[in-house]
């Protein structure tokens, strides 16, 4: 019986396993192998490694670390960072990922992505959109840890990526990230209803109620999140943690 998706999403900064808050104030948590590890005991779906440095510095995620990462995990995994060649994809893979995520490259040469899904398939290929509000209120695509905006409206943009064949969206809502004040399910929701691909709802998610309502209320395909998998209580200890498959199965019925 089909289910939605389950994804712990991880940080990576100088190889470094970090945490956010609105894509600010990073705190280091420790090796991202050995959440690999957890994860693998605890039978997540998959995992999303993002380095988020790599854009910025003009360098691809470690394929060093890609291939740690798939010696060790038991799950599908999926990796970003820096990604802007189909040389770039072809190592990604070759070291043992199933599909990428890009993000700056689909905004500084989106038939990148078109050239993508050419070569490896829809299933390879997911764009991550980060998203704020702007001084109006009106949602504005961002980009490289949202430090640039970008010029394309989002809605006509999630649509551009599906024509050019992207195989799902990852959608981030920047003001959300690490918050835990829940999904922001307006924006989850308006881009579900305005593309056919899966939607991954991103940022916020407090406790696992959450997920219910991103995916009922807000119509997406799968749910991540960051903090909520690798924090616990108020004090925001590092404990590493997954909903058990009976867990998964309460939350969405």
């Amino acid at each position: 019986m089909y289910r939605p998706r389950v994804i712990p999403v991880l940080l990576l900064k100088n190889l470094g396993l970090v945490k956010s808050i609105k894509f600010r104030n990073h705190r280091y948590l420790g090796d991202p192998i050995n959440a690999v590890k957890i994860f693998n005991d605890k039978k997540a779906d998959e995992l999303v490694f993002l380095d988020i440095n790599a854009s910025r510095e003009n360098r691809l995620i470690s394929l060093d670390f890609v291939y740690k990462v798939g010696d060790e995990a038991n799950m599908p995994f999926a990796v970003g960072g820096g990604i802007k060649t189909i040389k770039d994809i072809r190592s990604i893979l070759k070291n043992g990922a199933e599909k990428v995520v890009v993000n700056t490259a689909a905004f500084e040469n989106s038939n990148f992505i078109r050239e993508a899904v050419d070569a490896f398939g829809s299933s390879t290929i997911a764009v991550c959109l980060d998203v704020k509000r702007n001084l109006l209120g009106k949602y504005q695509l961002v980009y490289k840890q949202a430090e640039k905006k970008a010029k394309e409206d989002l809605f006509q943009f999630a649509k551009k990526m599906e024509d050019y064949g992207a195989g799902e969206i990852i959608i981030q809502s920047v003001e959300r990230d690490g918050t835990y004040e829940g999904y922001d399910i307006e924006l989850i929701k308006l881009i579900s209803q305005a593309i056919t691909i899966p939607v991954v709802a991103l940022g916020g998610a407090a406790q696992y109620t959450d997920f219910n309502l991103a995916v009922n209320k807000g119509l997406a395909s799968a749910v991540a999140a960051g903090s909520l998998f690798v924090y616990h209580g108020p004090r925001r200890a590092v404990l590493i943690s997954f909903p058990t498959k009976d867990e998964i199965k309460n939350i969405f019925n």
